[in-house]
């Protein structure tokens, strides 16, 4: 049993290692050192390798993405569907075993990694979702949402500020069903972390509610087996297991910063193989590794017959229990488009308020929308008032406190989504999206349907001053592919937004004023469309055509009426997301913006960039190609110039009247 054990974790080393060499390109240090923590993870494990989809699987994260030909080459020889000429295509293009793992183009991969401390976080988000849906479902004799979460992070996951926040939430909500491998090797890429990095991680650790186990030897198999089980033993804190490793370890440059981010070198390669006792041709593995393998992947298909014959059992005894799993798995939703009163409102408010409303309602159809904000809810508006709190103490709620941590708060939402049954928010000012921006673009780049509720929109933030208000970042984030952000004017306009995003398969990003905005005429589900004429010239022809968003809505309809007084016939095209509008057919786009009227004006109170791409080279734009002031909001609109007679003078000018 011991020589099969090492010739399989030597199988891993070996394919790494040449998969990288042939690549001429990637990270061979860590795979080589960890090899023995990933056989141990895989070894320990319930997965269905010909279903990776099984319900109750437990969930594998490779926060150090960097070492992915450890995954690849764990899910080569676990039957997860890779071929040998996946290996050898590692890092080329169109290859399914990309640089970094990547969520739907791997089999098995959970989620996208690289980023350092993304995938610890993700890791936490998919325990909480575990530990809340256990909650739910589960009965006694039933446990139907009963899996762990593992996860191997590196020396660098471990020095980026987002894994200390994602442990210590992690810390404070007792997720003891999450195993952490810390792969402490001593080494980055700049030479020994001592010389930037003396902490104590497991006293950290420990200081942040986690049990911490030690293996002096990432060699030892048996070691890390009784720490896996010591984690197992643990239902009330996350367990960091702490693994002394070599990096490189088997090659002349062992323990070496060399090896971490480069291929060994043909001879260096060499040298492993013999020192490893590896005598086969390049990407060859002996078939008795496969049939070892086997056994595992085997105990796993044993796991999901019995969980279905439970869940068999289950269904007849709690029938509607069990059909509302079957919903929130599949995420079902309503026609949410057609109910009305998601498209009623009592009295003008915030589009932060108009937020609340419209999500308050939604819990009643959605319900397994679950989130929070860091710590700012009751500015944030996103308390769902009629649900309880996920807390440590009580884990039934759906309003989670993130605490102030926004950098973990996104990626814990990614993994939240990632493990499947949940559809998660989450919420902070819009100026300290800067903090999750990392998160959100994995958001986008797996193309999940996180919502990010950002408030507190614009220089309407008021006094806080010029820290707190928003100027770049709308143009920032509609920079991002797979984004989509909506700056809704009013509350209809917040409702197209809230039900595209929990509809849409994409991220959504919703950004909702401080300040008060009225109920205009017009509004409502053309907002679908992104772009539409709220409010419409006399003429076929417009003189001039104002694009707003947002709070600047209600000023381009005062300023096409005060227009009119002086001969100028104008068209208002609201455009609260122009992603949507974009998506729209060229037929569509020609009848809001014909290109016949060159004379237009865009009015935001943000960075001017992504209008000029509407406005044209005879266009204006009024936005803010500075940073706010402090003072009342009514204030700085006027100072920046985000008045009606500003908009009514940009006009004029455009037109050449």
């Amino acid at each position: 049993m011991e020589d099969i054990r090492q010739l399989t974790i030597n199988a891993v080393r070996v394919l790494s290692a040449e998969a990288i060499q042939k690549a001429n390109s990637g990270h061979p240090g860590m795979p080589l050192g960890a090899a023995p923590i990933g056989y141990a993870a895989f070894t320990n494990m319930t997965f269905n390798p010909k279903d990776t989809s099984f319900d109750n699987r437990d969930r594998f994260v490779l926060s150090a993405g960097h070492a992915s030909m450890l995954d690849y080459s764990l899910y080569y020889l676990f039957g997860f569907g890779l071929t040998k000429e996946d290996l050898m295509n590692f890092r080329q293009l169109g290859a399914r075993t990309a640089g970094h793992p990547e969520y739907g183009v791997c089999p098995g991969v959970e989620t996208s990694t690289g980023p350092l401390g993304q995938g610890i976080a993700n890791a936490v988000g998919m325990a909480i979702a575990e530990n809340y849906l256990a909650e739910k479902f589960n009965k006694d004799g039933f446990p139907v949402v009963d899996h762990y979460t593992y996860a191997i992070c590196g020396d660098g996951c471990m020095q980026e500020g987002i894994e200390n926040e994602a442990a210590s939430l992690a810390g404070a909500l007792g997720l003891g069903k999450l195993i952490v491998f810390y792969d402490d090797n001593d080494i980055t890429i700049e030479g020994s972390t001592d010389i930037t990095f003396t902490e104590d991680v497991g006293k950290r650790h420990e200081a942040l509610g986690w049990q911490v186990i030690k293996v002096k030897d990432a060699n030892d198999v048996a070691a890390l087996n009784r720490a896996i089980k010591k984690a197992k033993a643990e239902t009330l804190k996350p367990s960091l297991i702490i693994v002394k490793s070599v990096i490189g370890y088997g090659s002349p440059l062992a323990g070496k910063a060399s090896c971490h981010g480069a291929p060994l070198g043909e001879d260096n390669l060499a040298a492993l193989k013999k020192e490893l006792g590896w005598d086969y041709a390049p990407f060859e593995v002996p078939e008795e590794v496969f049939k070892h393998c086997k056994k595992f992947a085997g105990k796993g298909r044993r796991a999901e017959k019995a969980w279905k014959e439970m869940f068999k059992a289950y269904s007849e005894k709690y029938p509607e229990l069990a059909k509302e799993y079957i919903a929130w798995k599949k995420r079902e939703l309503p026609d949410l488009k057609n109910i009305d009163e998601l498209w009623q409102f009592e009295k003008d408010d915030a589009s932060r308020g108009y937020g609340a409303t419209v999500l308050n309602k939604l819990a009643n159809y959605i319900p397994f929308l679950i989130g929070g904000s860091a710590d700012l809810a009751p500015a944030n508006k996103s308390n769902i008032k009629s649900r309880g709190n996920y807390e440590a103490g009580d884990k039934s709620g759906s309003n989670m406190h993130f605490g102030i941590r926004e950098h973990a708060m996104a990626a814990i939402c990614n993994g939240i989504y990632l493990h499947g049954g949940l559809l998660p928010y989450c919420a902070t000012f819009a100026v300290f999206s800067d903090y999750m921006k990392n998160a959100m673009r994995m958001s986008a780049l797996m193309e999940i349907p996180v919502t990010y509720i950002l408030t507190h929109d614009s220089i309407g933030v008021g006094e806080d001053g010029p820290t707190h208000q928003p100027i770049e970042h709308l143009a920032g984030l509609r920079a991002m592919p797979h984004m989509r952000v909506y700056r809704p004017a009013d509350g209809r306009e917040t409702a197209a937004a809230w039900i595209s995003a929990v509809t849409g398969t994409d991220p959504s990003c919703l950004f909702l004023s401080r300040q008060t905005l009225p109920m205009l005429e017009g509004t409502g589900k053309d907002a679908f469309k992104g772009g539409y004429i709220l409010a419409d010239s006399a003429k076929k022809t417009p003189d001039v055509i104002l694009i707003a968003t947002g709070s600047e809505v209600n000023l381009a309809v005062s300023a096409k009426a005060e227009l009119i007084k002086e001969g100028i016939d104008a068209r208002v095209v609201s455009m609260p997301c122009l992603e949507d509008f974009e998506a729209q057919s060229a037929k569509y786009k020609e009848s809001v913006l014909p290109s016949a009227v060159r004379a237009r004006v865009a009015v935001e109170a943000g960075s001017p960039m992504c209008w000029y791409k509407y406005v044209g080279l005879d266009g204006k734009v009024l936005g803010m190609d500075t940073f706010g002031a402090s003072a009342p909001a009514k204030k700085l609109f006027e100072k920046f110039g985000f008045t009606v007679d500003n908009v009514v003078a940009a006009a004029k000018e455009v037109c050449g009247k």
